[in-house]
């Protein structure tokens, strides 16, 4: 069983306290993900975030609709939160989401750690497809957190400015 690890870093100019409210709303996913992923959301607002949390979603993947449920494992604010699947695509998923203040800002830093169903077929389809897909994802997340940070003023809250978008 071969397990990936996908890390990725992001800076932004904005305080842990305001960057972590951001990320500890669920909600805030929708925002994060590319809309070609069809992504929505079952469990009810307001999700709180806590350590025990369980949050239902579906995705697109090819054409087929797959439910997702994640576990928030960890919880540690405004540190860290590690969320894991308990149901969806991968055999084995692992999250772990780290922010660091850091002078002028906050370091956002990723580690996923995961595991593909279909042995050899799906080591196949990391190399032709996941990977690419997962750094895309990624990379469509940093964009999108750059423009939230950034044109917000550093007064501004974003994480309730996202949840005043998403409530109309």
């Amino acid at each position: 069983m071969k397990v990936y690890t996908l890390k990725k870093e992001q800076f932004v100019g904005r305080s842990r306290k305001d960057v972590f409210a951001f990320f500890e709303r669920p909600e805030n996913l929708t925002r994060l993900t590319p809309g070609s992923l069809g992504f929505n959301i079952l469990t009810p607002s307001p999700i709180v975030m806590k350590e025990g949390a369980l949050i239902d979603y579906t995705i697109r993947l090819l054409f087929f609709h797959v439910h997702w449920r994640t576990l928030i494992s960890t919880h540690e604010p405004p540190h860290r939160f590690v969320d894991e699947q308990l149901r969806g695509p991968y055999l084995f998923w692992h999250h772990t989401h780290t922010f660091e203040e850091k002078e002028g800002g906050t370091l956002i830093s990723d580690e996923v750690r995961y595991v593909l169903p279909f042995g050899f077929l799906g080591r196949i389809a990391h190399k032709l497809l996941i990977k690419k897909q997962l750094d895309n994802i990624f990379a469509f997340r940093a964009d999108i957190i750059k423009n939230i940070f950034e044109q917000n003023n550093s007064n501004a809250d974003p994480a309730r400015e996202i949840q005043h978008e998403d409530e109309e």
